[in-house]
């Protein structure tokens, strides 16, 4: 489910779409549209990658120096057929008090969207194992 980022356009109201294929060390475009924002285009490197359990990558604007956000997706296995999963992301570097100001509301919010949804569209295919999952809380 993460890791087909074909689908990610009708479930996933945040991370709008994912292009190309994750390899470590080489990059991917995301393509992330938080609620009231527009849409901004990411071309980060790709830090670790273990389809389907973990994806994590690092956006740098300019230089680390200046700005840096690391950001990572990671599926526990809990118990037998249960999983966590866990998002996280830190930010460095000396823009960070104006991206706080600007955009980290908005940001935080679309990630919150996406977490649901995810679930959402989890708890349906357990539910209904080989049945299509319809579009959650998707938005064009």
């Amino acid at each position: 489910m993460l890791t087909d980022f074909d689908a990610y356009p009708a479930w996933n109201p945040h991370v709008r779409r994912v292009v190309g294929r994750p390899r470590v060390g080489g990059r991917i475009a995301i393509h992330t549209r938080p609620p009231g924002g527009r849409t901004v285009v990411m071309r980060p490197v790709i830090l670790s990658w273990t389809a389907p359990h973990e994806l994590r990558w690092r956006a740098t604007f300019v230089s680390r120096a200046l700005f840096s956000g690391e950001h990572g997706y990671r599926l526990e296995e809990i118990a037998p057929g249960r999983v966590r999963f866990v998002q996280d992301e830190t930010f460095s570097g000396w823009l960070v008090p104006l991206y706080a100001r600007a955009r980290l509301a908005s940001t935080r919010l679309g990630f919150a969207q996406m977490n649901e949804a995810l679930r959402t569209r989890a708890e349906s295919e357990a539910a209904n194992p080989g049945t299509p999952v319809a579009a959650v809380g998707a938005t064009s």
